[in-house]
């Protein structure tokens, strides 16, 4: 029991409740980036390898969950340092696959925005608690921009593949009262109570018998790291053509300067 370690801006402390926090401390905004998912992927291996974390709780400190990427920066999808097994250069997407490849069940506690790759990974977590201040949106159409981080797999499978569409279509922000009404977030609690519903939500599922609940957590979701695989593998590619548009450099200039953006569909 107590800290687990550091894993870059990500801290992670094991409680006697069998309960692994694993919070971003990236404040205010916790940008998404692909040092960020990395630092995830290597906090929640860790949670996987002890024997004492049987459930996570997966939070951020600061006003949002995780805001997205920072357009100010190359959006974190490729770094030059990091290199797979193979020697071919670290893409944000197989670092995502990595992500979903783990075991243990987590809640997410969702303040503030969940925007972009922000509810992206909101999605990766099993559960999700949220507050009516948090703010979910599938931003990227208004960007000029392909939908990603296996949202193609997630999203879907959480809110039907109709509202799927409605949100991926349009961008459209949707409240955390409103993610309640339509499943994105399993529970709707104050912000004052946030935390402290979702480590329930964790503890409760740390009570259970952890061989059934790896068990049965296998048979519902053993696939979504193939199926997440196979969606960031077209997501990927269509956002490397679309990248290239003038539509893309529209959608980030009207976002940083705050207006709406006039697309042209070149």
């Amino acid at each position: 029991m107590g800290d687990l370690g550091v894993f870059g801006d990500v801290h992670v402390s094991v409680d006697d409740q069998f309960v692994a926090t694993v919070e971003v401390r990236r404040p205010p905004n916790n940008f998404f980036s692909l040092a960020l998912i990395e630092s995830l992927g290597e906090a929640f291996r860790a949670i996987d390898a002890d024997p004492d974390a049987r459930a996570a709780l997966f939070c951020s400190d600061g006003k949002h969950f995780c805001a997205g990427a920072d357009f100010s920066s190359d959006g974190g999808s490729i770094d030059a340092e990091l290199r797979n097994p193979d020697g071919s250069p670290r893409h944000l997407y197989d670092a995502a696959f990595d992500l979903f490849s783990t075991r243990t069940p987590a809640v997410a506690a969702v303040q503030g925005a969940a925007i972009g790759g922000g509810l992206g990974l909101a999605c990766f977590a099993d559960f999700r608690v949220a507050a009516p201040e948090a703010r979910f949106s599938a931003n990227f159409a208004r960007l000029g921009f392909h939908h990603g981080f296996g949202l193609s797999a997630t999203l879907p499978s959480l809110v039907g593949q109709q509202r799927a569409l409605e949100l991926l279509y349009t961008g459209r922000r949707v409240d955390g009262e409103a993610a309640h009404a339509i499943g994105l977030a399993d529970r709707l609690v104050s912000l004052d109570d946030l935390r402290t519903e979702a480590h329930g939500l964790a503890a409760e599922i740390a009570g259970s018998a952890p061989l059934a609940v790896a068990s049965i957590r296998q048979t519902m979701r053993g696939d979504l790291a193939a199926k997440v695989k196979a969606a960031t593998d077209r997501e990927r590619h269509e956002q490397d053509w679309l990248r290239e548009t003038a539509d893309w450099r529209e959608g980030v200039e009207a976002m940083a300067e705050r207006r709406p953006p006039n697309f042209t569909g070149s």
